[in-house]
């Protein structure tokens, strides 16, 4: 008789990688992992040295759902030797080198998950879906997806050896050894390339350009009340609004989650101010700057680009070429046979409910860091994970596994729906 999982998860990042911890010591919760990878590895290709990951130590894979689950982030430090140091060290922000280590850990306890397992179609045989991999079949009553994103390359860029952010360390030592170099893009990730190359730019000889659309170098906000984004209040709120004004928001906000730390930026002034010293950086700043063409000629970039406040359009040439800008959602199409299955936006989004589902019955197929659109700023967070597996375990089970906290912020987004009563001042 074949097995019937509760549900099988496809892709195993850190979201579902979490899920699994969660799930890993629950008797009555049946459910399967496959992932095409041989391990677990993120972003291998911005494993920088000393950079941090931006968020707290707590949004790990579990503590958020489960403070006392044994794959918490503080067990791994205390199982390794290194809860001592880390409380010395005094900072809230793991090292992303230490993360991925700590997930890596987790990982290998796991016997839920099955590496070197790529999904090639998933099926649906009137009761439960069949997720078809190279030599074998897994039947499970319910999906959650967790695939990740994919590089974003803007349209102009076709052609020439170009490297995404993603793709950074393993080329670094071949852009160094170009004259040129240019950075297109005004996040975190740029701005931890751009200040790697800088560190080093008298050593190799290059010209280094950080050009970005955004009018500047956003610094994250990250005030508390401006946190409290992040919560499932403002989940409900977000989720609620009509598309357009999700999308118009999804804009305005991304410098609440695509912006540069703030002490990233003052690192790289401090490493400006103190090279130029010794005589003018050989690097160009600027933004405002939309790139609108590229050229490759065999051996160099032409740019096209256009000053947005001025309107003016110039040229640069540059030999290397890195494009930090960022990641797009994606549809597999290993759901092509289940499409009628699902719920789609008039945009050819998922449509996502706000548990996360995106099937028209409501209750099969959830979706892991695929709602941006519609969950806004907490989708791709790392501390509201536990929250959506939690969710999503509520829903697959028919119970709270892990307590799910419905309201947290002392704002209230939208309008009261009553009118704020008269308060009456005493004379």
């Amino acid at each position: 008789m074949t097995r019937t999982y509760d549900f099988a998860a496809i892709g195993v990042g850190p979201f579902n990688l979490g899920l699994a911890a969660l799930t890993e010591d629950l008797d009555d919760v049946d459910g399967i992992f496959l992932e095409q990878r041989a391990e677990f590895d993120w972003h291998p290709g911005l494993m920088l040295d000393g950079v941090t990951i931006q968020v707290p130590f707590l949004a790990d894979l579990v503590t958020m759902a489960d403070p006392t689950s044994r794959f918490s982030f503080l067990n791994y430090l205390k199982q390794v030797g290194r809860l001592y140091p880390f409380y010395i060290r005094e900072s809230f922000f793991p090292l992303r080198a230490e993360y991925n280590e700590y997930c890596k850990w987790a990982a290998r306890q796991l016997t839920s998950i099955r590496w070197n397992t790529r999904v090639e179609t998933v099926t649906h045989d009137g009761e439960a879906y069949l997720v078809h991999t190279g030599g074998e079949t897994f039947r499970a009553r319910r999906l959650v997806l967790g695939i990740g994103t994919e590089p974003r390359i803007p349209a102009a860029v076709d052609q020439g050896p170009f490297v995404h952010s993603a793709d950074y360390l393993p080329n670094r030592e071949r852009l160094q050894g170009m004259d040129s170099i240019t950075i297109i893009g005004s996040g975190q990730s740029a701005a931890e390339i751009y200040l790697d190359l800088l560190n080093e730019i008298e050593t190799h000889g290059y010209h280094l350009s950080w050009i970005t659309r955004s009018p500047r170098y956003f610094p994250m906000e990250y005030t508390k009340l401006t946190l409290e984004m992040t919560s499932p209040d403002y989940i409900r709120y977000h989720q609620a609004l009509p598309m357009d004004v999700r999308d118009r928001l999804g804009r305005e906000q991304r410098n609440l989650y695509k912006g540069i730390s703030g002490d990233l930026v003052d690192a790289i002034y401090e490493a400006l101010y103190a090279k130029s010293l010794t005589g003018p950086v050989p690097t160009t700043l600027l933004t405002g700057t939309a790139l609108d063409g590229v050229i490759w000629d065999g051996e160099r970039y032409t740019l096209a680009l256009e000053h947005q406040e001025e309107g003016r359009s110039f040229t640069a040439s540059t030999q290397g070429l890195i494009l930090a800008t960022g990641y797009a959602p994606r549809v597999p199409s290993f759901l092509d046979p289940i499409r009628d299955r699902i719920n789609w936006d008039a945009r050819g989004r998922f449509d996502v409910t706000v548990d996360y589902a995106v099937d028209k019955a409501g209750d099969e197929v959830f979706v892991q860091n695929a709602a941006e659109h519609t969950h806004s700023v907490t989708d791709p967070d790392l501390g509201m994970g536990p929250y959506r597996n939690s969710v999503i375990l509520k829903a697959i089970t028919g119970r709270e596994v892990y307590r799910v906290e419905e309201s947290i912020a002392f704002q209230q987004f939208g309008a009261p729906k009553a009118d704020i009563p008269r308060q009456l001042v005493k004379q």
